[in-house]
């Protein structure tokens, strides 16, 4: 008896890697949160601290909220990404979300390139931002 590969066979592998991914990622953002606040730019923050400048409309979480929040995103969509019922719709989500990361990336190397930023921050987030590329590229594909 053959084994034969099918497409099927392959976008649900790919599916199972992604949220595999996912799931690494959303486990490092409750580890180790501090990896993830760099990119998170600041105008989605809130700022609570007297002294500090008034919040804008987008700044509706702190930076450590906004952090565990992508987390459980991110959980969400590896679990939906598994289920072959809610695959197409995870992996909507998923492109979206990674789309949406990209804006928090681009802050990153632009303060990373600032007069603030070090040359192991920008080592680091010109590094990251490129990846960003193929996870979109990846969740796209698993809309079949």
């Amino acid at each position: 008896m053959s084994f034969r590969w099918s497409a099927q066979a392959t976008r649900t592998t790919s599916a199972v890697a992604l949220s595999a991914l996912l799931l690494a990622s959303a486990a490092k953002h409750f580890r180790t949160p501090k990896f993830y606040y760099p990119v998170v730019p600041d105008y989605l923050c809130r700022k609570d601290e007297p002294g500090s400048r008034p919040n804008g409309p987008l700044a509706v979480m702190s930076r450590e909220e906004w952090v565990a929040s992508s987390g459980l995103l991110e959980v969400t969509a590896a679990v939906g990404l598994l289920i072959p019922a809610t695959r197409k719709v995870a992996a909507d989500a998923t492109t979206a979300m990674f789309a949406a990361f990209l804006a928090g990336h681009i802050d990153a190397i632009r303060r990373a390139y600032g007069p603030k930023g070090t040359a192991t921050e920008r080592r680091i987030h010109t590094l990251r931002l490129p990846l960003q590329i193929p996870l979109i590229l990846w969740s796209w594909s698993l809309r079949k």
